[in-house]
């Protein structure tokens, strides 16, 4: 499988991992403090072939993540569940299989920082606060990847999700 926008990933063992099952090129992070060497990089990547943004389902990957969107508008993001990557004592990206790693590929999602279309009154009223499960149940069928409230929030309306449409899933 081809993958025409660059990858961003954090290390060497994730582009390993990625290239065992995808021709594509990537841009390795090396670590949560990304540069502004590595920020150009990706910026002109996503100029010219667009960028996927790949971490970790993590901490760290979550940092990352935030610079990459806050500095570089229109990124694609793809999240893998974090008991797809791991192993007893290690996760990461380069720990999934070929399968999970498709399936994350296939779900990419980009945000839209001006979209506004779920009030937080509501998504207290669908639940999603103080109950870890269900809004687990709302990030899955999005492909949002495991947050919090407050982010979940953020991350529904930037693409544009309704209330209906959250309802819908639960």
């Amino acid at each position: 499988m081809h993958i025409h926008e660059v990858v961003v990933v954090e290390g060497r063992s994730d582009t390993q991992r990625l290239k065992q099952f995808f021709d594509c090129d990537t841009i390795e992070t090396r670590g949560s403090h990304v540069t502004g060497e590595i920020l150009e990089r990706i910026a002109a990547a996503q100029r010219e072939r667009g960028v996927i943004v790949f971490t970790d389902p993590d901490a760290s990957g979550e940092h990352i993540r935030s610079i990459i969107s806050r500095r570089i508008p229109g990124v694609k993001h793809a999240y893998i569940d974090r008991e797809k990557a791991k192993t007893p004592r290690k996760v990461g990206v380069e720990h999934a299989a070929k399968a999970d790693l498709e399936d994350s590929l296939a779900h990419l999602i980009t945000y839209d920082e001006r979209l506004h279309t779920l009030e937080w009154d509501e998504f207290i009223d669908l639940g999603l606060i103080g109950d870890a499960s269900r809004r687990k149940q709302v990030c899955d069928a999005f492909h949002i990847g495991k947050c919090n409230a407050k982010t979940c929030f953020k991350r529904l309306n930037q693409m544009g999700v309704t209330k209906n449409r959250i309802e819908e899933v639960l």
